[in-house]
């Protein structure tokens, strides 16, 4: 098993190097509310493991006792062909575990996430992890990391949709896909592989979620995602493989963004 340095979650530490000087006014009692809300010893006594890399999905899904039943996984390719995984985003957090496992395993570890770079703050996780949303300064070094990640024999895995599936007339659904995995498809010419995960969090989460949209409020939905993990304990999920798409298929007879919306909606026909 490969370990790493325990980095251990101290929400506490979190919010008074944000709030600086102003963290005094925050009461003991919201501290405690706050540890227990994101289920912080839960985590940390996961992440004392020291697991990394592909070990630290697997294991995340053993401890938390998830099982997951794949389906179509014929259509992984092994004939030394360079590929990107697209799936909806439908949890938030154990649909990326899962891949990670899922594919890591497939691949010998010849895996790399694109994410949000809030995520590099988890060691174990970090290795598979190339950072895209940064800002400023730091974004010409993000998109250097991703060319360099997709110039690697690694496998890519996107959640093209960036933030996890909302209610949307009644049914659980990601919001529109990016196009970014399109033009890398046919920039590093990688056969696209689609990906249907399926699951749902709660009810509460896409009331949240709902109001936030409606009051024009920052996301608050996703500080509900640790319980949301937490909540999947004991857990089954099907994930659903599809046939490899070539890269070619992406000409110039639809934009960009009309071939993304075209996978998103051949994953959920899956």
């Amino acid at each position: 098993m490969e370990t790493s340095d325990t980095q251990e979650i101290d929400i506490e530490a979190i919010v008074r190097n944000r709030l600086g000087k102003r963290s005094r006014y925050v009461p003991g009692f919201l501290f405690r509310w706050l540890k227990r809300f994101i289920h912080q010893d839960f985590i940390n006594a996961y992440l004392r493991q020291g697991r990394t890399g592909v070990d630290f999905c697997t294991g995340g899904l053993q401890y938390l006792g998830v099982t997951v039943n794949v389906e179509g996984r014929e259509n992984l390719p092994h004939d030394g062909r360079l590929l990107i995984f697209v799936s909806n985003h439908p949890l938030g957090a154990i649909d990326g575990v899962t891949l990670g496992s899922v594919l890591g395993q497939e691949y010998d570890g010849q895996v790399v996430y694109l994410v949000n770079d809030l995520l590099m703050n988890l060691k174990g996780l970090a290795p598979l992890c190339v950072p895209v949303n940064k800002v400023g300064r730091q974004s010409r070094n993000s998109s250097m990391q991703v060319a360099e990640a997709f110039r690697s024999r690694r496998h890519a895995i996107l959640f093209p949709a960036g933030l996890c599936s909302r209610r949307q007339n009644g049914e659980i659904r990601d919001l529109p896909w990016r196009r970014s995995f399109v033009k890398l498809s046919v920039e590093h010419r990688r056969d696209v592989v689609p990906i249907h995960f399926i699951g749902q969090n709660s009810n509460r989460f896409y009331r949240v979620a709902q109001w936030c949209k409606r009051l024009h409020l920052p996301n608050f939905a996703m500080a509900y995602l640790p319980d949301e993990m937490y909540r999947s304990r004991g857990g089954v999920y099907t994930v659903r493989i599809g046939k490899p798409i070539p890269w070619q298929t992406f000409d110039n007879t639809k934009k960009p963004d009309e071939w993304a919306q075209k996978v998103k909606n051949l994953v959920y026909e899956l």
